[in-house]
């Protein structure tokens, strides 16, 4: 009996099929296979402080998500900006670096030439959630309210200072525009994160600290007073503490970050990271930490998160200019 002309045609349609999705499977493999190894986390300020409080425990829950572990690196500098900028330059885009994403990373640009672009040399995975910023002096400090602050930086122009986690920072820049509205001068000290910055104010190296809330335990411990927060409404926390509103300055910030990876990241891998780390946000042991350091959940999906970056970066040039930090 003779074969078809046609069957040796299909035999080598086939082999080809059958070999081209041989090729394609160690691809779809590594896809699939993600993550198999450990991923780095980078928290741009030092231990101790309330973001690396949060993030070693958003971690540990999203590890379980991944089947991987998590691995925190501090890096901090260059008021948060350090961490992930390095990772945007140096990083490949495979998923295994990840980074934090302050508000620093938006206003810096604005403030000093920098080798990397904050929205097209990133990846924005998902939004996490936003600080509760106030302003703290020692226990034993003459400052018994805000207002004697600010009363003696006006008795005193240039010599009343304050600490923060660093130039261009928020606790930095909401401090520089109420000294705007209560037309003082105040000396700023910044620090690389904060850790360092509580020390210097227990060690009376500064008179004064703006801040996330990394300051809670010494609040409540007793070392530290809380002279006012920056938030829209008072805290659940320290309810008898006023706002910079109640004290008649129009100054509110939460500074909202989340996190990122370098460009070019996989989508799969994105949303892999996004729906780990999501769950991991929804988990009642997330929130116990969240209700330690008085801050709230802010969600975004990566592409809202990115949206959301892009539109903050063009808000927050005319906040650096008017506030007269614009580079030259």
């Amino acid at each position: 009996m003779t074969l078809p002309a046609s069957l040796p045609r299909r035999r080598l349609l086939a082999g080809s099929a059958c070999g081209a999705a041989l090729a394609a499977a160690p691809a779809l493999l590594r896809a699939q296979a993600f993550p198999s190894k450990p991923i780095t986390l980078i928290v741009p300020w030092p231990a101790g402080g309330s973001t690396d409080r949060h993030h070693r425990a958003l971690a540990e829950l999203a590890s379980k998500q991944l089947g991987q572990t998590i691995v925190i690196e501090n890096k901090p500098g260059a008021g948060g900006t350090l961490g992930p900028g390095t990772m945007a330059l140096t990083a490949k885009p495979d998923g295994y670096t990840i980074s934090q994403f302050p508000m620093g990373m938006l206003r810096l640009p604005h403030m000093q030439k920098v080798p990397w672009d904050p929205i097209r040399d990133f990846s924005f995975i998902i939004g996490v959630s936003g600080y509760t910023f106030g302003f703290t002096v020692r226990a034993d400090s003459p400052f018994k309210t805000f207002n004697d602050y600010i009363e003696a930086a006006r008795r005193q122009p240039g010599k009343v200072d304050y600490g923060s986690t660093g130039i261009g920072t928020s606790p930095h820049l909401l401090m520089e525009e109420l000294a705007g509205e209560a037309k003082v001068q105040l000396t700023h000290v910044p620090f690389k994160g904060n850790a360092d910055l509580q020390q210097a104010l227990l060690g009376g190296h500064v008179m004064a600290q703006s801040d996330a809330s990394g300051w809670d335990k010494f609040v409540d411990g007793g070392q530290m007073r809380l002279l006012v927060t920056f938030g829209e409404r008072r805290t659940k926390r320290w309810p008898n503490v006023p706002t910079a509103k109640d004290l008649g300055f129009n100054v509110v910030s939460s500074s909202p970050y989340g996190l990122v990876g370098p460009k070019g990241m996989d989508p799969a891998v994105v949303r892999t990271l996004h729906d780990a780390f999501k769950k991991a946000m929804d988990d009642p042991e997330h929130q116990k930490v969240l209700d330690q350091l008085n801050q709230d959940v802010w969600y975004r999906s990566g592409e809202d998160y990115r949206q959301w970056a892009v539109a903050t970066y063009a808000k927050d040039k005319a906040l650096i200019e008017r506030l007269g930090l614009a580079a030259k």
